[in-house]
């Protein structure tokens, strides 16, 4: 089953903000990878619990939350958590 991918206004931002190269990596982990079987991200524990987790670089993670009703993969952030 293939699941819809929908991004909030901040994952849009933070995918915008990324190399080219992090750009198509992002891409194809979301069409190939989180599009078809979003449950093998990493869960998240603590206030982000009910969220996964992939990498993306050394810095960098996509974070999701997988809305099963709508099959619909909510992306809710592309980008480093490091230093904000």
């Amino acid at each position: 089953m293939r699941y819809a991918l929908r991004f909030t206004k901040k994952a849009q931002k933070d995918i915008n903000s990324l190399s080219l190269k992090l750009k198509n990596k992002a891409k194809d982990i979301l069409r190939n990878k989180i599009a078809h079987e979003p449950y093998l991200g990493k869960p998240l524990v603590g206030g982000l619990k009910g969220y996964y987790s992939v990498r993306l670089s050394y810095q960098d993670r996509i974070v999701y939350r997988i809305e099963e009703e709508q099959c619909v993969v909510l992306i809710v952030r592309a980008k480093t958590h490091y230093g904000e």
